[in-house]
């Protein structure tokens, strides 16, 4: 585990609590009835995901960060530590306004406030208004919007940049959506891209040329 300054460690550990009592209640739901109340848990990349997002965002000093899908806020703590720490800043995207409050109240207890910048609605919108040029995205976002985004922040990509995708084998039953997203980032042929077997499986992808 990767330790961070006190006020980071004691957030993230408040998380880890979080997730572990969740984890439980999921398990003892019915299907339908989990799917059904997904919004109400957190539904986050997982530690091991998170631990290899910050270290790869500080070996590629990627500066300007995009984070498609804020949650409650897991992801953005860590994104927003190795920010910090590159001299960057994040841009996250949620359309949940309860779920941003939440993860708003996180980033502050964390101290890391001034190293995120809330864009609060609809995805698509918000990338399309967005003039920044990206070095890294991480796409955690409902599945059937992984394609759509794509096509909108790939033009925005700084050369050599990074884009991490969750969720790329399970659920199950989202692989017909995320199947259709990695023929995309094929079909661009601009990419050197690779999935990995890490949390619920992340296709990692570098942008070699445009």
């Amino acid at each position: 585990m990767i330790s961070f300054d006190t006020k980071i460690d004691t957030v993230l550990k408040t998380y880890h609590q979080r997730i572990e009592t969740e984890s439980i209640l999921m398990k003892s739901l019915p299907v339908a009835e989990g799917m059904k109340r997904r919004d109400e848990f957190l539904l986050s990349v997982g530690l091991e995901t998170a631990i290899f997002i910050n270290t790869l965002i500080k070996s590629a000093h990627s500066k300007i960060i995009l984070e498609l899908g804020t949650s409650y806020g897991y992801s953005t703590i860590w994104l927003a530590e190795a920010a910090r720490a590159n001299g960057g800043r994040v841009i996250t995207l949620e359309n949940n306004i309860e779920k941003a409050a939440y993860a708003k109240q996180k980033i502050e207890e964390a101290g890391l406030s001034d190293f995120v910048e809330w864009r609060i609605g609809d995805a698509l919108e918000n990338i399309a208004n967005a003039t920044e040029k990206f070095d890294f995205v991480l796409v955690d976002i409902w599945k059937e919007l992984y394609l759509p985004c794509f096509d909108l922040f790939y033009p925005k990509l700084n050369p050599e940049a990074w884009v991490l995708s969750d969720n790329m084998v399970f659920p199950p039953h989202s692989l017909q959506e995320t199947t259709l997203y990695k023929n995309r980032i094929l079909e661009t042929q601009a990419f050197d891209t690779v999935l990995l077997p890490i949390g619920s499986g992340i296709e990692l992808s570098f942008l070699k040329n445009k």
